[in-house]
Order: C-alpha cells, then sequence, then structure tokens
C-alpha cells in the first residue's frame, strides 16, 4: 500500500470553528466550551483510498492578529487551503478577502476551499440575512476559484463532505456528492463556480 501525505490548512478569523471542525473530522467529537488557539494547533488522520493510505495532516491557525506571522507554517507545501467564516458573524466573510490575499502569497498552488460554519446557529437568523450571507458567500467563493460548503460541527453536517471533496480536488477524482444550492439548506458547491 502506497502512502500520501496531504497538508490542509484551516484559516480564519478567531472563535469562527476552525479548531471545531478539526477536531469534529479528526476526533468525531465536539466541545461547546471555546478554548483560544494560541498560535498554530495540528492534527492528523489517516484513510484508504484504494490501495493508498492518505494522511491528512490539518494544521489550525489561531485567527489572532498576532499568529499573522505563523501563516507560512500552515501554508507552505499545503495541498489545501479551507478559509472558515462564521456565517452567524458577515464581518468573518468579509476578512476572507484579506486572508485570501497573505495565503496566495506564500502559495499560489493550494486548492482553495471556503466554508461556512456554524450553521445550525445560522438558521436562527431571519431569511433576509441568511440570503445576503449566501448571496455573498457565493460572489466570493466564485472570485476564489473555490467551492463553498455549510457546515456545522456540533450538529455534524457537511464536516466529512468537506474532507471528501477536499480530497476528490487533490487526488483529481470525480465528486459524486450531490450540490446543495437553496437558501435555508446547508449550502454545498464545487462545480464551475
Amino acid at each position: 500500500m502506497s502512502r500520501v501525505q496531504v497538508k490542509v490548512a484551516l484559516i480564519g478569523d478567531s472563535q469562527i470553528g476552525k479548531t471545531s471542525l478539526m477536531v469534529k473530522y479528526v476526533n468525531n467529537s465536539f466541545d461547546e466550551d471555546y478554548k483560544k488557539t494560541l498560535g498554530v494547533n495540528f492534527m492528523e488522520k489517516s484513510i484508504e483510498l484504494g490501495t493508498t493510505d492518505i494522511k491528512f495532516s490539518v494544521y489550525d491557525l489561531g485567527g489572532a492578529q498576532e499568529f499573522v506571522n505563523m501563516l507560512p507554517l500552515t501554508t507552505d507545501g499545503a495541498v489545501a487551503v479551507v478559509f472558515l467564516f462564521d456565517l452567524t458573524k458577515l464581518q468573518t466573510l468579509s476578512s476572507i478577502k484579506e486572508w485570501f490575499k497573505l495565503v496566495r502569497a506564500q502559495n499560489k498552488t493550494a486548492i482553495p476551499m471556503l466554508v461556512g460554519t456554524k450553521y445550525d446557529l445560522f438558521l436562527e437568523m431571519p431569511k433576509s440575512y441568511q440570503e445576503e450571507v449566501t448571496s455573498q458567500s457565493l460572489k466570493y467563493a466564485k472570485a476564489m476559484k473555490s467551492s463553498l460548503i455549510f457546515t456545522s460541527s456540533s450538529n455534524s453536517i457537511n464536516v466529512q463532505k468537506v474532507f471528501k471533496i477536499l480530497t476528490c480536488s487533490a487526488f483529481d477524482l470525480q465528486i459524486s456528492i450531490p450540490e446543495i444550492s437553496n437558501v435555508g439548506e446547508p449550502i454545498l458547491l464545487y462545480k464551475d463556480l
């Protein structure tokens, strides 16, 4: 069996759910208590794909401004960069533009993915807000040439699918996950954005 290591960076503002997404994917657990990431968190998970053992090395960069100097540690050599924002805080989506520029200065080839977190809380927001965030995030995804996925780590919505789509993109495999584009549903788009 051949072995492949895939480095993935999780990037975005503080308190948006980067660590929760990583822990949910790697350990299938969720902690309600917020713990600030100081610097960089790192976890690994192995999966089998045919005759290949794929080891994901997931790097989670603390979103506070003081950790921006650690960006190269997380993005150098990354196959994919997952840009995360909190669906309930529109300003965290606006921050993606700057994060994207910073990352692209370090790594021009990584597959970008745009992921909205806290979908369970987003559903409690007014319909007009949901429509605005969905529309804005679609514009960002198109500009970034990335997929767009809404997730909830606490409710296990689309977390595994983020990494399935990432895997298929990294290894040029066909993705067979149905897309979801309706406002009020957990958006999952990866074709022709």
